[in-house]
């Protein structure tokens, strides 16, 4: 199995959290259940003409072999055979939407193929990818795709995001309590609906479902870390009322309790078997 990351270079790197390639022909289990952390990705599957659309207790669906993978609020189900030869791209929160040049909440919960926002260039640029021979060849090809692809939009963009979402994702990232919303909203300035529209927008969620995401991301974090903790002590430290309130949000987010998170955990955080 082999798994890289690479952080791209400036002005790329204000939208583009890390570029990610994945070499496991043989991973053990058929299928994975992928946790929400409500960030957009790209992926392109090097190894065949298509993806593996996964509903849950459905049979496979085959779908175009890239796609935009809009930000989630529930798990997803996937094949582990797509991750023969598999490459893709992780947005910052925010970052999408300035180079989708559409709202990053029309993709949330969706897969998208790829050529119906990139048209054939999508198919090109896998085309071009699938000769290369090395994992590093082919992230430095898609560093410099994205760099030529967007310069217009990177060079007219400032920040990824409007200040006023910067401020809120800052505030969030410290503190992803919802009750804190409304004081925010009061502290930019902006009335709650409005804050919530343009952070929707931007981010692909309400403010309220970003902090809830950010504290199940919280307590999955410390659940793979294999901290020996009491499920009321974690529960608390992540900003949950009480083990009552943790154990459900938990379930609706990932479909499993954290129990059996704790036991199916994989090399990836946001990765458990669902076979």
């Amino acid at each position: 199995m082999l798994y890289l990351e690479h952080i791209p270079a400036a002005p790329l790197n204000r939208f583009v959290k890390f570029l990610w390639y994945a070499n496991a022909p043989q991973v053990g289990h058929g299928r994975e259940r992928v946790l929400p952390t409500g960030r957009t990705q790209i992926i392109l599957n090097l190894a065949r003409d298509f993806l593996l659309d996964c509903p849950e207790g459905q049979r496979d669906r085959p779908m175009p072999p890239s796609a935009v993978i809009g930000a989630r609020s529930i798990f997803e189900i996937v094949d582990t055979s797509d991750m023969a030869d598999l490459i893709g791209i992780v947005f910052h929160p925010g970052g999408f939407a300035p180079l989708a040049a559409d709202a990053a909440d029309l993709f949330s919960n969706r897969s998208v193929p790829l050529e119906d926002a990139w048209g054939t260039a999508a198919r090109a640029l896998r085309d071009h990818l699938r000769e290369l021979p090395t994992p590093e060849s082919r992230m430095n090809c898609l560093e410099q795709y994205l760099l030529s692809y967007f310069a217009p939009q990177l060079a007219r963009c400032g920040p990824a995001r409007r200040r006023e979402v910067d401020f809120a994702l800052s505030r969030f990232s410290q503190f992803p309590s919802i009750s804190g919303v409304r004081e925010t909203a009061r502290q930019i300035g902006w009335s709650e609906r409005r804050f919530s529209q343009v952070f929707r927008e931007q981010v692909g969620f309400t403010p309220k479902v970003w902090c809830r995401i950010q504290r199940f991301q919280r307590a999955v974090r410390q659940l793979h870390a294999g901290l020996d903790v009491r499920w009321a002590e974690l529960a608390l430290d992540c900003g949950y009322y009480d083990q009552s309130h943790f154990a459900n949000e938990f379930r609706a987010f990932s479909g499993v309790d954290a129990t059996t998170y704790s036991a199916r955990r994989t090399l990836w955080a946001n990765h458990i078997s669902a076979d």
